[in-house]
């Protein structure tokens, strides 16, 4: 029998997590990413620089609307490109191009005791004049690995940027 609705009421309480992915927004003009600080009232890293991002949400998946049926299984593809693509847009008016690369992932709690399991994905910039989204960000700068060293990023950014951008470089030869 398929799902007529999204609940959590038949789930297991110890397999619950918030679903979050991460984009890292690579440059080919000046072979630069894209990173933006996050405002002091933030939950998590209050202040520290980031990557353009967000959360999964149960509206995303329109239970009437799944590409596909597998079964009993109702299937929707693509949601977490259209998610970075999204969030991409709404955080720092970037669109970014379809092709994702997939960076890394962590399973992190945060201070609220929320599970989070995060994925990272590298995309090129397509098109856009960076506008950081007003009461999110406060500041943002585009960055090669050498210079994002300079900001208080969140653990790992400096390091998935320089992935990113060695990863670009490759693909370029």
């Amino acid at each position: 029998m398929k799902a007529s609705k999204i609940s959590l009421d038949n789930a297991k309480q110890n397999k619950l997590f918030y679903f979050v992915a991460n984009v890292i927004i690579y440059r080919d003009s000046d072979k630069k990413c894209l990173i933006l600080k996050r405002s002091s009232t933030e939950k998590v890293h209050p202040d520290k620089y980031c990557v353009p991002g967000g959360k999964l949400e149960w509206n995303d998946l329109d239970i009437n609307n799944p590409t596909r049926t597998n079964g009993d299984v109702i299937d929707f593809e693509n949601k977490v490109e259209d998610l970075l693509k999204r969030e991409a847009k709404e955080e720092s008016n970037i669109d970014i191009e379809d092709n994702l690369i997939y960076i890394n992932s962590v399973v992190f709690i945060r201070p609220d005791e929320i599970p989070v399991v995060l994925l990272k994905f590298a995309a090129k910039y397509k098109s856009g004049e960076v506008k950081i989204e007003e009461g999110s960000f406060t500041d943002f700068a585009w960055v090669n690995e050498n210079e994002v060293k300079n900001f208080d990023c969140i653990n790992g950014i400096p390091e998935e940027i320089s992935q990113t951008i060695e990863i670009y470089r490759k693909l370029e030869n």
